[in-house]
């Protein structure tokens, strides 16, 4: 950045002084045409006897006073030479007003080029530049005729010549001089604001860059795996280092999150391939024992080999349960990982694999699980309400899959019935709360601690390990019920405290206003349930 800075610094300060002496230059070439102009006029009207008298000091006879003239030269052109040359273009006379001489040979001009009256026509009367006899010095020149039988202004005789031009020339010496001095005092101010600016520029940006070192620092530490790190407020958030530590702030924030939810990820991962191994293998050890206690002949009797067969068939259906439960969470998990990012739950990202969605009324699946839970306990006391009790049930649409909802349905009745005494009462309460459509399995069992709520819904967690995985299952029922709610954009709350019950509570989004229900005959919204 500094050098880049010095650099078009030292390009636009080149570009200024070229400018500027260019412009000096012109400015001083043109005084000098102008008075070029002035004396070519008169040094045309005046004999070469003249100019020659002139530059000795002599006035002419017959030409008056002549005193002014004579300085005529030097004041106004400083010391020029006077060339007088024929038609042809031979030199007739040469006056340097410096030496004071009359020569053809001088020491000190201009590199004159052959000038016949073709070549001063040629130029018109506009000065042009051309070298020295000696040294480099630059002479200005102006080429004009010379005029015949014309009268001096206050002379007392006529000025006659044979036809031929004058060339007037003057050195550039001090045009040259003062440009090339004001190009000297360019280079050494230049030079020295060059350096200045640089020296104050190599603090400022060594300033200005040290935020950046500290984010490179902070970016340093987090690449070494602390991820807590944070880019520290270094400007105000108007400023583009400030906005600069929030972008990267909130960038560091999600890759921590990332990073965590990958690690938690894995670890639940981790604990359910264990999981799953273990409830596995159970039944497998157990299909695998009989059949080798039925290869060894250790099976003699009829009944015996029966009853094997029977445990074989139950750990076999039991086994195939497991699986299919497995496979279910695990079609699951696959779509929701491809919905992430996408809108809440899975509207707007696509139906998950095996859901057939359709206007659904709650109030069918609560009246069948009311059904089933009489049939597996009839000694229960079960009722059917509205949400927390308030008053009938009532009507609960939804947009849904009937058969999976059954499924979860039943998960939470079997949980109640399998995780509470005999004979405790249930009640299942249904209708709408707010933009939902809710239905709740209450039980007034022992209840959940806290740390027992925060964990029921991972797989094969079981509150109970006291119970056998025969009366206990393998703690993927709730998970289930998790997934498929999740899977209809809904979720399960959980309300349960040590010797209250336990409440579980489903809330799926009511459909939109675009979306048909079911009818009854007469054309009115209606539901499906079943008498009893």
């Amino acid at each position: 950045m500094l050098l880049l800075a010095v650099a078009l610094l030292a390009t636009g300060f080149t570009a200024f002084s070229l400018v500027t002496g260019n412009a000096l230059r012109g400015y001083m070439e043109d005084r000098v045409d102008a008075q070029l102009r002035a004396a070519a006029k008169v040094f045309a009207l005046v004999p070469p006897t003249a100019a020659e008298n002139g530059a000795a000091r002599k006035p002419p006879s017959g030409l008056g006073d002549f005193s002014d003239f004579s300085d005529f030269s030097t004041d106004v052109l400083g010391n020029p030479v006077i060339t007088y040359v024929r038609k042809d273009g031979t030199v007739e006379t040469s006056v340097d007003s410096l030496a004071g001489t009359n020569t053809t040979s001088q020491a000190r001009g201009p590199a004159l080029p052959r000038m016949d009256t073709a070549a001063v026509t040629a130029h018109d009367g506009r000065p042009f530049t051309v070298g020295s006899t000696t040294g480099d010095t630059r002479w200005r020149v102006i080429a004009v005729p010379r005029a015949t039988g014309a009268r001096l202004p206050g002379a007392t005789v006529t000025a006659s010549s044979p036809s031929g031009s004058v060339l007037v020339a003057t050195t550039m010496a001090k045009v040259d001089g003062t440009v090339n001095r004001m190009w000297r005092i360019y280079q050494s101010t230049g030079l020295g604001l060059l350096a200045s600016l640089a020296v104050a520029g190599w603090f400022a940006v060594r300033s200005g860059l040290r935020p950046l070192s500290r984010v490179e620092q902070t970016a340093a530490e987090i690449a070494g795996g602390d991820l807590s790190r944070r880019v520290p407020e270094l400007a105000g958030p108007n400023t583009e280092l400030g906005r600069l530590a929030a972008a990267l702030n909130g960038m560091l924030g999600q890759l921590e999150g990332a990073f965590a939810a990958r690690a938690e990820s894995e670890a639940r991962m981790s604990r359910f391939v264990a999981d799953a191994s273990h409830e596995l293998r159970t039944p497998l050890a157990g299909i695998k024992g009989l059949t080798d206690l039925h290869r060894m002949g250790v099976l003699a009797e009829r009944a015996e080999i029966d009853a094997t067969m029977d445990r074989i068939a139950r750990e076999s259906e039991r086994l195939t349960r497991l699986v299919e439960d497995m496979l279910q969470l695990a079609r699951l998990d696959e779509h929701a990982l491809k919905a992430m990012g996408g809108p809440s739950g899975f509207r707007g990202s696509g139906v998950p694999p095996g859901l057939d969605l359709a206007p659904t009324d709650l109030r069918t699946l609560a009246a069948d699980a009311l059904h089933d839970v009489r049939a597996l306990d009839p000694a229960r006391t079960v009722t059917l309400t509205g949400p927390a009790g308030d008053g009938p049930p009532a009507p609960a649409p939804a947009l849904a899959d009937e058969a999976r909802l059954r499924q979860v349905v039943t998960n939470l009745v079997g949980n109640a019935v399998t995780h509470t005494p005999t004979g405790t009462p249930l009640r299942i309460g249904v209708g709408t709360v707010g933009d939902h459509a809710v239905l709740e399995v209450a039980d007034q069992g022992p209840g959940l601690t806290p740390e027992q709520r925060g964990r029921i819904f991972e797989r094969f967690y079981r509150a109970d390990t006291s119970r056998t995985r025969a009366t206990g299952g393998a703690g993927l029922g709730l998970s289930i019920v998790h997934s498929l709610v999740t899977a209809h954009a809904g979720h399960v709350e959980v309300d349960s405290a040590p010797g209250r019950g336990a409440t579980f509570r489903i809330l799926l989004p009511l459909p939109r206003t675009d979306q048909s229900t079911p009818t009854s005959p007469s054309g009115a919204p209606g539901v499906r349930l079943r008498a009893g």
